[in-house]
């Protein structure tokens, strides 16, 4: 690993166990990709557990000429592996919380016989500690100058990322790409729940601003919140980006309007729900409209011309399926070549 003396990158993509056959290893790559392998808090459709293999498997069909930045890969990304204590710690706690979410879909109470609450404690705190363990690997990494990338796991699987970030940068922005806000208060009593990951994003006073695009299932409370967030929060529902662009508008312009509420740094947060469900149809929240895949891609660049520089970057809700894992390394791939060009731009 790290031997680019052999290495074609025109060849065929070879199975030793890093995204997209690179061959770096974790010393010489300068981007580190962790996978959070969790899905407990999932209330529809499960298997974004398995998604980081998913995206593993399907990298190597990728071919790694990019036109953005057709040396990219040059760059040398390192994926750290699955971690396997995480993958059976969240199909026994998936377990636990399914028996929490039919108690609520029964309407009955956690305090019902039987109590439910110490199951609900105990989620919480494992939840706490994938968060406790994601924010140390970052750190480390970005302490040796890497960049961080994460492939989750249900959208609960990036807070640790961004709570890392926190500690490097004193004010940055995240670029949501989602077909739900995920501003709702510990959704079904789980305060990591993948429904409340923008409201913890949010409790992070150096997140300064939210872009939120592609929104189009939503609850009053949190559309009452981003009317309420003064600004911080700024949201592009699917239905208002349709109607300017059956209009006279057009999508760059759409995308440089969104970037500019954007801060010099940002993390770009990818849910591939916020997509068409055509391109990812088995994740677990699937909802009718969104976006192609080219428009989120022709949204990045324009970030990248703007001179903001991507500090990180999380796929998450990627489906347990061939297609949804091409999909999904792809962004994964997109996001790593348009974020070390960002640097290079600096």
């Amino acid at each position: 690993m790290g031997n680019l003396q052999d290495y074609d990158p025109s060849a065929v993509g070879e199975l030793n166990g890093n995204l997209f056959g690179l061959p770096w290893d974790e010393v010489s790559a300068k981007l580190i990709v962790f996978a959070v392998p969790w899905e407990v808090t999932v209330s529809y459709g499960a298997g974004t557990a398995q998604a980081p293999e998913c995206i593993l498997n399907a990298s190597t069909q990728l071919d790694l000429f990019d036109f953005d930045h057709p040396d990219g890969w040059r760059q040398g990304i390192f994926f750290s592996g699955i971690p396997q204590e995480i993958l059976e710690k969240n199909e026994y706690y998936r377990q636990q919380a399914a028996t929490i979410i039919q108690r609520w879909a029964e309407g009955k109470l956690l305090t019902d016989a039987p109590d439910l609450t110490p199951v609900l404690t105990e989620i919480n705190q494992a939840g706490e500690q994938i968060n406790q363990w994601l924010c140390t690997q970052s750190q480390a990494a970005m302490s040796q100058g890497k960049r961080v990338g994460v492939i989750g796991g249900d959208h609960s699987s990036p807070l640790g990322c961004f709570q890392a970030l926190a500690k490097k940068y004193d004010d940055f922005g995240i670029l949501h790409i989602d077909a739900h806000a995920d501003l709702r208060n510990a959704y079904e009593g789980f305060e990591f729940s993948h429904a409340s990951i923008m409201f913890n994003a949010m409790k992070i006073p150096q997140i300064s601003r939210l872009v939120q695009v592609g929104l189009r299932d939503i609850c009053h409370d949190e559309v009452e919140m981003i009317r309420e967030s003064h600004g911080r929060i700024v949201a592009y529902y699917d239905a208002a980006i349709k109607e300017k662009l059956y209009s006279d508008g057009t999508w760059i312009d759409l995308c440089r309007e969104m970037i500019s509420h954007l801060p010099q740094y940002v993390h770009i947060s990818f849910d591939v729900d916020g997509l068409d469900p055509k391109l990812c149809p088995n994740t677990g929240t699937p909802v009718p409209g969104g976006l192609e895949l080219e428009q989120t891609f022709a949204l990045f660049r324009e970030l990248v011309k703007s001179d903001r520089q991507i500090i990180g970057f999380d796929v998450c809700e990627v489906g347990n399926g061939e297609w949804d894992g091409n999909v999904g390394a792809r962004i994964v791939l997109k996001l790593a070549n348009l974020m070390d060009l960002s640097f290079q731009k600096k």
